[in-house]
Order: structure tokens, then sequence, then C-alpha cells
């Protein structure tokens, strides 16, 4: 089946040569075709450019996008979509001045999540979840990772990971499963954190390989969560099972966990609003990248990522939504975009790449997803009319899509 897309205003992130990701002065560089084509055969993206190249074809379908603008759908690389319940009265708790390391003190945070969680059955929490999926998805969402971790049991975290890996099955979007099992220590592990760490690593562990059911492990980094030495151990178990890092750490202090990450080759180091001058040279020249999650930022008033010190020192960044009951109960990437520009001082070039081709490198998909490049995934955003892409951030609080294409179908 192909699909035609002509007379469209401004064709964004187009990439004749595959590339993993951008980094530096090169993230405020977005190439664009202006009054252009874009061909989609069956799932893939076959052909773009100028209109006055546009092939003379009878496509199945044809749709003009005069005034509007196309570009890659979002790639959303750190999210907890599946969990049970939600935690409003924590956003209250914030709101009358309780910090979050009061709220989880008190049994609240992860550990609450987590209690819901165990006591939800799987096709409860599967119903739940995939409504926040299928709410994505409608905002322009094309690919997403998505976290355990709130189970912090065997049994409450494999059924995570099973409602994941059922989601994956029944939706188009990409989807890449993570395993977070180190999210918190359970209270019946409050004084044996090695004893926690033994049940991650003998037990839940070859379980999960054995079912296939994640694609990446995790640990929250962080003083009173796992230290460096704790997470390393994590690092490496699941090395020896496949499964490549992918990091919480710095979301509220330093203590070198970027190094350490970096040490064991994680794919990414995910929050990181405060960084160090050691933390940003040991993000130069790896395959590691920093995740920045604005959005959390936002909602809990913690500082936000220097992405300007990051970019000026040549590293590449990528924007993710942490969607999460507790810390960031939404999904919304065109938020998380213009956020990063309102708060972080980057450019949308800059946004646009990290929440694009970026966010793809950081959960292993820039082969596949990210930028128009003829071979990779028809996953595209077909705005509104517009007068330039930058009224996607611009004009923050506002739905300027207009229609969403995933392998290839119009989906909204």
């Amino acid at each position: 089946m192909q699909t035609l897309i002509i007379n469209i205003k401004e064709l964004l992130q187009v990439r004749e040569i595959s590339i993993d990701k951008v980094s530096g002065k090169e993230m405020g560089i977005l190439p664009s075709v202006k009054n252009a084509f874009l061909l989609l055969e069956n799932d893939l993206i076959a052909d773009f450019g100028p209109m006055e190249k546009c092939p003379k074809i009878n496509a199945e379908t044809t749709i003009d996008a005069s005034g509007k603008i196309v570009l890659p759908s979002w790639c959303d690389s750190h999210t907890h979509i599946v969990y049970a319940g939600n935690r409003e009265q924590e956003f209250v708790d914030r709101i009358n001045g309780l910090t979050y390391e009061e709220i989880a003190n008190r049994g609240g945070g992860i550990l609450n999540s987590a209690k819901k969680l165990n006591e939800t059955s799987e096709e409860e929490i599967y119903n739940q979840s995939k409504k926040r999926l299928e709410e994505v998805i409608q905002q322009g969402t094309g690919a997403v990772e998505i976290k355990s971790g709130y189970g912090l049991t065997v049994e409450g975290e494999l059924k995570m990971l099973r409602v994941i890996k059922k989601l994956a099955a029944n939706y188009p979007i990409a989807i890449k499963a993570t395993f977070l099992g180190a999210h918190a220590f359970p209270l019946a592990y409050k004084e044996n954190h090695s004893g926690y760490i033994d049940l991650l690593i003998n037990e839940m562990l070859p379980k999960i390989a054995e079912e296939k059911l994640a694609d990446y492990i995790d640990a929250f980094l962080e003083t009173g969560y796992f230290s460096v030495e704790e997470t390393e151990r994590i690092m490496q178990a699941g090395k020896q099972y496949g499964l490549r890092s992918k990091i919480h750490v710095n979301q509220f202090t330093a203590i070198n966990g970027i190094a350490a990450c970096v040490k064991h080759n994680a794919l990414s180091v995910d929050h990181l609003e405060i960084v160090t001058d050691e933390d940003i040279e040991a993000l130069k020249n790896n395959e590691t990248i920093a995740v920045a999650l604005p959005s959390c930022s936002y909602f809990i008033s913690i500082p936000y990522t220097p992405a300007r010190r990051m970019l000026e020192a040549g590293l590449p960044l990528a924007l993710a939504s942490d969607f999460n009951p507790g810390t960031t109960p939404s999904g919304n990437m065109n938020f998380v975009v213009a956020t990063a520009c309102i708060k972080m001082k980057m450019t949308p070039e800059e946004a646009i790449n990290a929440a694009t081709i970026n966010g793809a490198y950081a959960m292993g998909l820039s082969k596949t997803h990210g930028s128009i490049t003829v071979g990779k995934k028809a996953n595209l955003i077909i705005t509104k009319p517009l007068n330039s892409f930058y009224q996607l951030p611009y004009q923050f609080a506002s739905n300027l899509i207009e229609q969403v294409i995933l392998n290839g179908n119009v989906i909204a």
C-alpha cells in the first residue's frame, strides 16, 4: 500500500543518511525540506523531497498537507506507564509543603504504588495502562520505553513486564521494556539491601530472561535508594542476561553515579537535574546518552537538567516524559518539548532533535525510528496549519496535531 503526502509546508528531521544521534552544536541543526512530498510504502518511508520531484503515481491514499508541518513521531525513552491507581493525595501533600523524601518516608511514593500494584490483578493493570498508551499515541508518540518497578516482588515485577509485553503485542507503537526492580527497597528489606539485590539477581532476572520480558535493566541510583556499588552490581548482573542498563541518576544528588554508568556502558543516564563538571567530563566521548525529563522538574518543582551547559560541552541530549503516577502524571511529549524550550532554554531545533532522533537512540531504535529517512518506519505527526514549527513549543497548551500515522496507517 502506498500513501503519498503532498504540499507539505515543511518536512522536518530529514536525514538522507541514517545517523544514530546528534550532539552539541549539531543539535541546533534540524534539516528540513519546504514544499515537500513524502511517500510511504506499507509501513516504511519510501521517498521524500521537494514537490517538483514528486513522483507521478496513483497512490492508494493521498494526503494534502498544505500549510502543515510533518515530522517523525516522538520517541519517548523513559516512562512508567504501567501502574495501578494514582497518587493524587501526594500531589496535594506537596502543595502543602511535604518534600518527595518526606512523602517517601511516610510510606508514600514508590512504595505506595507498589502496594496498589500488588493488590491489583494483571488484567486490571493492563486495562488501566492501555488507556494511557492510547493517550500518548494520540499525542504523537510513536515509540516508547516502559519500565517495571512498582512490583518490588518477584510476582509483582513479572506481572508488570507481562503487561508491557501484552501492550507491545496489541498496539502498533514500538515498545521497549525495562526491568526496574531496583526502584526502591521494599519495607521487608529496608535493613537488608543485599538480600533484596540477591532476590533481583537470583530470582527475578532468571525468570525475566526465561520469558524474554525485558530489553534493558534500570536502577534508581540516588542517595537513600541504590548506592553506586549496589547499582554496579545490578548493571553487571543485567549484562549476564543480555540486558544493557538505562539508569535513573542525579535526580536529587550527585554521588559519582554517572561515571559508574559510563564504565558499564549504560545506554542512557536519565534525570540529571543535578550535574557536576565531573559528570559532564564522564559523559564525553562514549556511547552513553543523557536523558532530561523536564515535565518531572515542572511537576515537583526541582531544578531542570542544565541543557545549555551540556550542549556547550558537546554532549548529546534526549528528552523523555517520565510518565508516572507520582512525579509526572503525563506522557505528553508536546509539553515536554515546549518545557525544554521555555525552562531549559533549548531552541526548538534542539528540542525536536532531542525528542526524535536522540530519543530513538536512548532506547536502541536509531536504525528504525526518529527521522525521515528512507527505510525507516512510517511513524509521523501531521500538524494543523501552522505559521512555522516554532509554533509547536510556543503555543504550548494547544493541541496542534491533526493526524498521527503509525506504521504507515492513519490512526488518529
